[in-house]
């Protein structure tokens, strides 16, 4: 009979019915505390003996995280609630559909049940390195060890690389982004509401977390206001399979028309930095141009500026810039071409 000797470490597991009682426990707890949503992130971290929280916070039994419900001036979404729900809501498929095409294409079917709209914009880092426990910088270490000569870093940054060159992988995020989204945060002092690309944070803020969540705090809802609603939208993520895998880029636009000109736009990308990137000089730059290839081309020139890439990444750059392309111009030629 084998023998197990590396036993997953014991932690205390806790299953508050409530917000409040949710609340006071990670007060409670701290920087001990592990806070537990769809659990497909937080799995992976526990069994392979990386994370090794002393108290995990269940929230699967908080219905107050669940659902979805229309506003005076758009949607609420709950943090618990899960992507497939998110994709077959009539209100986010008439209005937002944006939102439906990005949850759409995390990961699987199987997943999207399990898998929360908070845990999506809220997960870690996907590096290799970090996740198989190296002490690197955003393991607390002092070096990134897929930024030298001999990394493997083909999915790593080309944007914003401060020490550590891993990127967000979230797909439903640069989406929340375009759509003006705002983030409503439960913190011990209160309640915190947040740009959605102000929930997200780089390496040169804090390079051992890729959002402002801190201990003790917790993403609760998440608002999309109408102002997007029904506008023009476009989403598109490459990835090496068609299932399951992690963005090498996506991008996301909400764009209104008037008489074939740009109005007004959002967009951003992710995977392209360690946090999603809101592409504001693109915005200002198309603003009131044409929404066609010649300015999708314009954009994507600038969308690409001050990139640069690593030893394995270097076609992130054309990537990127025929994302943004597409994205404004609506071009369908292959993303991958130069």
């Amino acid at each position: 009979m084998a023998v197990i000797r590396d036993v997953m470490p014991s932690f205390q597991l806790l299953q508050p019915s409530s917000l409040d009682d949710a609340q006071k426990l990670l007060e409670q707890h701290g920087q001990d505390a592990w806070v537990l949503a769809g659990g497909l992130d937080s799995f992976d971290w526990l069994k392979d003996r990386i994370k090794r929280p002393k108290a995990v916070v269940d929230l699967s039994g908080i219905e107050e995280l669940r659902g979805i419900r229309a506003t005076s001036d758009g949607i609420v979404i709950g943090a618990m609630t899960t992507l497939t729900d998110v994709i077959r809501h009539p209100a986010i498929q008439q209005k937002y559909g944006l939102l439906v095409q990005a949850a759409e294409v995390v990961a699987s079917p199987q997943i999207r049940n399990q898998g929360t709209i908070g845990g999506n914009v809220s997960q870690d880092a996907r590096c290799w390195y970090y996740r198989a426990g190296w002490p690197c910088y955003r393991a607390g270490g002092n070096i990134c060890y897929a930024d030298t000569p001999v990394g493997r870093n083909r999915e790593h940054a080309i944007l914003h690389a401060e020490r550590c060159v891993a990127v967000n992988p979230s797909d439903s995020a640069p989406a929340l982004i375009a759509l003006d989204a705002k983030f409503v945060i439960r913190t011990p002092k209160g309640e915190r509401v947040v740009d959605a690309e102000d929930y997200f944070v780089g390496p040169d803020i804090d390079i051992t977390r890729m959002t402002i969540l801190e201990p003790g705090s917790l993403l609760t809802t998440i608002r999309i206001p109408s102002t997007w609603a029904g506008a023009q939208f476009y989403f598109e993520k490459v990835r090496d399979r068609n299932v399951w895998d992690f963005p090498l880029l996506n991008v996301a636009s909400a764009m209104v028309v008037s008489g074939g000109n740009i109005e007004k736009i959002r967009i951003a990308i992710n995977a392209a930095a360690a946090r999603p990137l809101r592409l504001k000089v693109v915005e200002d730059a198309v603003r009131g141009k044409p929404a066609n290839a010649a300015t999708g081309e314009m954009a994507g020139k600038l969308a690409v500026q001050g990139a640069v890439p690593l030893t394995f990444n270097a076609y992130k750059i054309p990537l990127m810039r025929n994302l943004v392309k597409r994205a404004i111009g609506g071009v369908q030629e292959a993303a991958w071409a130069s």
